[in-house]
């Protein structure tokens, strides 16, 4: 131990004045508020943005591959679901690929865990009072149920057998509610065709509810023939394949990789569901800019704090300082010492804000105190994911750079001299 730190340790942990007591303890406090509100921030915003994109993809996936052709209705377009690209796709476990876009890494970090087919239709949901527009999706024995399971509130998934269509609809909890219809209730589906209006009647096996509007509003899940008769189309047409992959980060590689690889048969392409729903993601992205400005401003609220409690530490130490600068000590050994006070002091703070914030974020993360309007939220409650290396780093960065500001008012020490010091008081 040098004499800086011993004479740092003496003074900082020795009784202080009353005025000088409340102002470390107003520092303390500013280093640990500072440091709680960043946790709590990183933590809900990641949280915030992992439920809401797994809610995306675990109902889309991560792409689609469709027809390149699109026609002026914008009408889907079939395609041959007996080609074998698919098993191509599957067999995808890593990639290594170096494309034009800038930004992206050339090795992915897995490869496609899932293909399934599916087809969209409009229609339009009839009961004996009411009516609503729909978009019935129609899913087939690759459907990944395990997926959607968590999703329904009410009810089963729909049954498929291969003897028989199915007469199971999985309609959402916004369009049971609308149009007061539960679970084992019969509804009518009608689909226009060729100026002619077809109708399937359909039981109500299952309720779902992801918390995604733009989704529960329109879509319900039926047998994928059901569609494929309305349409008039083959039993190996589908409109298209959704592919799910084993990590999301792998999303805009495997984009690239598989739009512009041999994979493909020629007149399909692939497309990311965060170019089909631009606006959710772009939403998302801007809680990142939230993110860094909060974490900026708690940053700075720490600084002035601690620069204000340094300043007022060492005006209080004057005649410390003049005596230890009569006895000879440089003016950076005096530095050094108050650097060291304040250190001891962001380490108080940082202690207590790691306690708060962690602690605040455990408390709503199992208790769930914290809630949202899921109509503008997509979630019911507040959601908490912890990074403990992110938080590790935070609290790292956060020593460090206000440690740093601390360097600069310490310079005041080099403008007292002796004599003025030893007359102060």
């Amino acid at each position: 131990m040098n004499l800086s730190q011993f004479i740092a340790n003496k003074t900082a942990f020795s009784e202080p004045s009353a005025f000088v007591g409340v102002i470390i303890k107003i520092a303390i406090a500013g280093v640990a508020i500072g440091l709680a509100v960043m946790i709590i921030t990183m933590s809900t915003i990641t949280g915030f943005k992992n439920q809401i994109t797994d809610k995306i993809f675990g109902f889309w996936g991560h792409l689609h591959i469709t027809n390149s052709n699109i026609t002026i209705s914008n009408e889907q377009t079939p395609i041959n679901g007996d080609l074998m690209f698919t098993d191509t796709l599957l067999q995808i476990a890593e990639v290594n690929y170096s494309g034009d876009e800038e930004g992206l890494p050339s090795v992915s970090k897995g490869g496609v865990r899932h293909v399934q087919e599916y087809i969209l239709a409009p229609a339009i949901l009839n009961t004996k009072s009411d009516y609503e527009g729909i978009y019935l999706k129609g899913v087939g024995f690759d459907f990944d149920w395990d997926n959607m399971d968590r999703y329904i509130v009410e009810g089963r998934s729909i049954k498929l057998s291969k003897d028989s269509l199915s007469n199971d609809i999985l309609i959402s909890e916004i369009t049971s509610k609308r149009m007061k219809i539960g679970v084992g209730k019969n509804v009518i589906v009608s689909y226009i065709r060729d100026k002619d209006i077809i109708k399937r009647r359909f039981k109500v096996c299952g309720i779902y509810k992801t918390g995604l509007g733009e989704f529960d509003e329109r879509f319900s899940l039926i047998d994928i023939r059901e569609i494929q008769q309305f349409l008039k189309w083959a039993p190996n047409e589908i409109a298209g394949y959704e592919v799910f992959l084993d990590d999301i980060d792998d999303l805009d590689l495997m984009d690239n990789y598989i739009y512009y690889s041999d994979i493909l048969p020629r007149g399909l392409f692939a497309q990311s569901i965060k170019e089909k729903y631009s606006s959710i993601f772009e939403w998302l992205e801007l809680q990142n800019i939230n993110e860094t400005v909060i974490l900026m401003l708690m940053i700075i609220v720490c600084v002035i704090n601690m620069i204000t409690a340094i300043l007022i530490l060492i005006l209080e130490r004057t005649n410390m300082i003049g005596v230890l600068k009569s006895l000879g000590s440089t003016d950076k050994s005096i530095r050094r010492i108050f650097l060291y006070h304040g250190l001891y002091i962001i380490l108080w703070g940082v202690f207590l804000g790691n306690v708060i914030g962690v602690g605040l974020c455990l408390i709503q993360k199992y208790f769930g105190v914290l809630k949202l309007d899921e109509s503008d939220y997509y979630l019911s409650v507040a959601p908490i994911e912890f990074n403990l290396w992110s938080i590790l780093i935070m609290n790292v960065l956060t020593i460090v750079l206000v440690l740093a500001t601390l360097v600069i008012p310490t310079y005041l020490v080099t403008k007292i001299t002796p004599v003025k010091a030893l007359r102060f008081k």
